[in-house]
């Protein structure tokens, strides 16, 4: 069994909440828009760290985290990529990738919208985290923790870190 902490859209912006509810895992998973390298190393200081790269991403983030994360954990076959939209609306790069691929749990971000959905017709979980950062117009910054074990996502739970307008407590 792995602990898992996935976050997405940091937009440059870490602060002491996120830090300590990535805390204990085993690793942690970035869907992108980290915003600088530095949010990277950061995360990795923590734990190690599995990213993408997103559409605000600069040069810094690009050498370092890769457009597409394709790995298996534990028994599950894992796809990330910063935009995949969800669901009944794919991207056209996701849905060419969700069919080469057939992961059981597809992770994207760029929406800024937590969504936890399963996918029935292509018999995978889908996972966006929202936005850790506080660039965008959601209002509520959040992350995923939960664990994966024989093949399967269990124990999921949303982290809500406060409002995306409070200036929280540190980084």
């Amino acid at each position: 069994m792995k602990k898992i902490g996935l976050l997405s859209d940091t937009h440059s912006y870490l602060d002491s909440r996120i830090l300590h509810h990535l805390r204990g895992c085993d690793e942690i998973w970035h869907a992108g828009d980290f915003g600088t390298a530095a949010v990277a190393e950061q995360l990795a200081e923590v734990a190690p760290l599995r990213g993408v790269y997103g559409n605000i991403d600069g040069r810094d983030v690009r050498l370092t985290q890769p457009l597409v994360q394709s790995f298996e954990l534990e028994g599950l076959k894992v796809l990330i990529t910063h935009i995949g939209g969800y669901p009944g609306r794919y991207s056209p790069a996701a849905r060419t990738l969700l069919q080469q691929e057939r992961p059981g749990l597809f992770i994207s971000g760029h929406s800024h919208i937590l969504k936890v959905m399963p996918d029935p017709r292509l018999r995978l979980l889908h996972l966006n985290p929202g936005a850790a950062g506080r660039h965008g117009f959601h209002n509520t910054r959040t992350l995923l923790r939960f664990e994966v074990a024989q093949g399967k996502v269990q124990g999921l739970q949303v982290v809500e870190l406060g409002p995306r307008t409070e200036a929280g407590s540190g980084q």
